[in-house]
């Protein structure tokens, strides 16, 4: 593989900082953070290109607060000069990562996404009998970051830019040399990556019929029971030996007839429908909404949009039945 040279100055450039900012202030305006560093855009750009050039920046700063989404996920929100950083750096990097990545791979990427995953494994479900899921434990605080630097001076050389890449990795630790943190732009990028050598093993030397992986979420399917049995033994080897990380005890070897749960949908060869989960959060959700109409924290016109936003979380699946029959259990909250 032939390595992409990329020198600091186009990361400090005034434009593709200002680009970044942009990008990295879009949902974060009104934060403290984000009001001093706009304030004064010049100087804080000027500081920021400074601080790439002399080694002093990332400052590896985080906020960590916790989410629910169904499980407790640790969050570690960098600092706004972080995160303009971190734009930056991928403005730059992150095509050469697309590029290095096979197709089959849809976290985080350019025009694909969950829905686009969703679809790709519903068609594998029509075409291929058996299939094999498997994710892996605690992924992001599990990365070895020796090893992910290893991969990263495959894709790109210049000492200064890798030393920058090797900062941002080092900023944080779940345990001496792992982890990156959930939550940031540049970790979404670089655990994407991670796996993309399993990827490789499943497709060109295991030659499983077809492979969808979003994050560490990965499904791939086979012609019979035993070969899938065999490669995903050889999977958990593979992630256990090279890439330092645990595939679940959870692992799922299956018909396709009978579908397979992933991403927030129970997928079917003939249908989508929703996952429990999904259930529980439009039906938690719809209620947030109806209390605060009932409350008079928001107007009728304000419950339509809240409606609207609410439904999206059925969008594309054989949701039509259920609704109804969960809007005759669960009522409307009357004012």
């Amino acid at each position: 593989m032939q390595r992409t040279r990329i020198d600091l100055e186009a990361i400090a450039d005034i434009h593709n900082l200002a680009r970044a900012a942009w990008l990295a202030g879009r949902r974060k305006r009104r934060s403290p953070e984000a009001l001093a560093f706009f304030q004064d855009f010049e100087r804080s750009l000027a500081r920021l290109a400074a601080g790439i050039q002399d080694g002093t920046r990332p400052l590896g700063l985080y906020r960590p607060f916790t989410v629910w989404d169904p499980k407790r996920r640790l969050i570690h929100a960098a600092c706004f000069e972080d995160r303009v950083l971190h734009h930056a750096v991928f403005a730059q990097a992150g095509p050469v990562l697309e590029r290095a990545m096979v197709d089959s791979s849809y976290a985080c990427r350019p025009g694909k996404g969950p829905l686009a995953a969703v679809q790709r494994a519903q068609a594998a479900l029509r075409r291929y009998p058996w299939y094999v899921k498997i994710d892996i434990r605690g992924y992001f605080p599990a990365i070895d970051q020796a090893r992910l630097m290893t991969l990263l001076e495959r894709c790109f050389k210049g000492a200064p830019f890798l030393a920058l890449l090797r900062r941002i990795i080092a900023g944080y630790e779940t345990a001496p040399g792992k982890g990156l943190p959930i939550g940031t732009l540049a970790s979404q990028f670089f655990a994407n990556y991670y796996l993309d050598a399993l990827d490789r093993l499943l497709l060109e030397r295991l030659r499983v019929c077809d492979h969808v992986r979003y994050m560490d979420d990965v499904i791939w399917w086979c012609e019979d029971r035993a070969q899938a049995t065999e490669t995903l033994r050889q999977v958990r080897d593979f992630a256990a030996q090279v890439c330092l990380l645990e595939v679940k005890e959870t692992a799922q070897i299956n018909r396709s007839t009978h579908g397979v749960g992933f991403l927030g949908y129970r997928v079917l060869p003939g249908t989508l429908r929703l996952s429990h989960r999904r259930r529980r959060s439009y039906q938690e959700r719809r209620r947030h909404w109806e209390r605060a109409h009932a409350a008079g924290w928001i107007d009728g016109a304000g419950l339509q949009r809240a409606y609207a936003a609410v439904h999206g979380i059925t969008a594309h699946a054989a949701s039509r039945g259920w609704r109804a029959k969960n809007l005759s259990r669960f009522p409307p909250v009357e004012c």
